[in-house]
């Protein structure tokens, strides 16, 4: 009977069979078809406005331009490399390159050196930060296209660079030979007490894990039994260093992060493979609003495993991830692939860049609609908006207003100026006073702020729109008066966030006179999640209860 019924229901299942099949492959190419069609008039509108437009067109300038905003519609993180860009891209990976030895930013046609490495060659030839160098070889910084301008001061070591620099009002001229460059992602080591190690790790290039395993050998033979591994600032890199920097505290075999994409082939998971460095030793791992990608992989894996105490402020919630594919004349795409989640299940990506509101802006995590996961112990984490501290320290968190200070040149200005006045200051014992404090914001108040909040870019584009609808000159006198309100407001929220304010500048301060080394050993003893870590780790009990919920 079973026989029969499936003779005559064969040739039905055959015809559903061929349906299915018929259908897959119609989606298949009609999505190709699409992709052909797109294409085709893409091209047909590029060649067109390259041969007829009424004014002469740079072709590469024009498909740069199409290709960067198509993809700044996805997120920001997926990018097209010209070679340039590649070159920059191939340094954060190797980490090291031929050049100065010197941190820069470009600002109104010039380079300003916001950080000079101990015994670079910049450091050799007398640069210091807060130089503006406006000339190289000869050619103004201005004649240089901003995106070209990053990568006139490297070149093949051994190789001669001239530059003119502008120094609290006077040009020099200065010669220097690059020299091989590292970047070195752990920068500084050393003991915080007698039995506690520090280690601050800045980024994640192929050097990474090597660089950290040996500060921890080295630690340990200084008598270190417990370590601080600190993230804040790091902006992330290689997956596979995370990974392996997590093998350095768990043993063989654990699941690190597991990447899941709408392609099959993107989807994989991210294993220890090698022998644990210690997976005893007790760890407190140190994050902030900064802490991106990478580095949350780390702090987030530590945490699900309940390896590690996390203390500071929320991090920054970057989980997407992207890989380089190679395109034609030497460029390439970073693609976004996939989204990575730790070993909890979680995902901590905060923005979400396909969901927009009216004005295209991203949503962000709504904190009231999160998942929660749980940890190996049993203690409750959520999804989204990155990596929350078990412990959270108390005006850790960056401010808005500080954020706008460290992007304007109102706070490397003053650093310089005060840099200048004060040629004897002792570092190690440098306090940035009150007095101080209120010379700064008089200062700011002279040269206003030139860096400008969502506010003003919001009332600027009132004032554009009111000058095509000719309302312009009813609303001078309330744009005015507006403008004003929002100076002031500034100036207020500099003074009620006085505490941040003044460590900042004492942390750039320190940095000029003793170099990056010198401001490690100062935040040692007086940097205040640092401290908390070392207070947490000299009670077991604290951090046997965190850890067991």
């Amino acid at each position: 009977m079973k026989k029969k019924i499936f003779k005559q229901l064969k040739p039905a299942f055959s015809y559903i069979l061929i349906g299915i099949v018929l259908t897959v492959s119609v989606g298949y190419q009609s999505g190709y078809f699409e992709i052909a069609k797109q294409l085709e008039i893409f091209n047909l509108v590029f060649k067109t406005v390259n041969t007829q437009y009424v004014s002469e067109t740079n072709p590469a300038e024009l498909m740069e331009k199409s290709i960067n905003k198509m993809l700044n519609d996805l997120d920001p993180y997926t990018r097209f490399l010209n070679e340039q860009d590649v070159e920059e891209y191939r340094i954060k990976k190797q980490g090291s390159y031929g050049g100065i030895g010197a941190s820069t930013r470009y600002k109104k046609d010039a380079i300003i050196l916001t950080e000079v490495y101990l015994d670079s060659p910049a450091d050799k030839a007398g640069l210091k930060a807060g130089d503006k160098i406006t000339a190289i070889d000869g050619t103004k910084i201005s004649d240089y296209k901003p995106k070209e301008v990053k990568a006139l001061l490297k070149g093949t070591p051994d190789s001669k660079v001239e530059i003119k620099i502008i120094r609290q009002g006077k040009t020099i001229t200065k010669t220097i030979i690059r020299e091989e460059i590292a970047i070195n992602p752990v920068p500084y080591y050393a003991m915080a007490n007698d039995d506690t190690g520090y280690i601050p790790l800045l980024k994640f290039n192929k050097k990474t894990t090597t660089q950290v395993k040996a500060a921890l050998v080295d630690l340990k033979e200084q008598g270190a039994k417990k370590i601080i591994l600190d993230l804040r600032g790091n902006p992330g890199g290689l997956l596979s260093q995370a990974v392996s920097v997590v093998n350095l505290f768990v043993p063989k075999g654990q699941l690190v992060v597991d990447t899941r994409s709408r392609v099959a082939k993107f989807n994989k998971e991210y294993k220890t493979k090698g022998k644990a460095f210690d997976t005893e030793i007790p760890l407190v791992v140190i994050v902030n609003s900064r802490s991106a990608s990478a580095s949350e992989i780390v702090s987030g894996t530590l945490q699900d495993l309940d390896r590690a105490v996390i203390i500071g402020d929320r991090s920054f919630g970057k989980g997407l991830v992207q890989r380089p594919s190679k395109l034609a004349y030497g460029t390439q795409m970073k693609l976004t692939i996939s989204k990575y989640y730790t070993p909890s299940g979680r995902c901590i990506q905060e923005m979400d860049y396909w969901n927009r509101d009216s004005l295209g802006n991203p949503k962000k995590y709504d904190i009231n609609k999160r998942n929660a996961f749980k940890t190996k112990n049993g203690r409750t984490v959520y999804d989204g908006g990155g990596i929350t501290p078990d412990v959270k320290v108390q005006d850790s968190k960056v401010s808005k207003i500080a954020n706008l200070l460290l992007r304007d040149d109102a706070f490397i200005n003053y650093a310089t100026d005060y840099y200048y006045a004060h040629p004897n200051l002792d570092a190690s014992s440098f306090v940035f006073s009150d007095a101080d404090f209120d010379t700064f914001i008089n200062y700011v108040k002279t040269n206003h702020f030139s860096y400008k909040s969502k506010t003003e870019k919001y009332l600027e584009k009132l004032e554009l729109t009111a000058k095509d609808d000719e309302l312009d000159t009813a609303i001078t006198g309330s744009v005015t008066v507006l403008n004003k309100t929002i100076e002031d407001a500034k100036i207020k929220a500099l003074i009620s966030h006085k505490k941040e304010i003044k460590q900042l500048f004492t942390y750039e301060l320190i940095k000029r006179f003793a170099y990056r080394k010198g401001l490690y050993q100062y935040k040692l003893h007086h940097d205040l999640e640092i401290q908390k870590a070392i207070e947490l780790l000299n009670n077991s009990k604290a951090i046997k209860r965190i850890l067991k919920n």
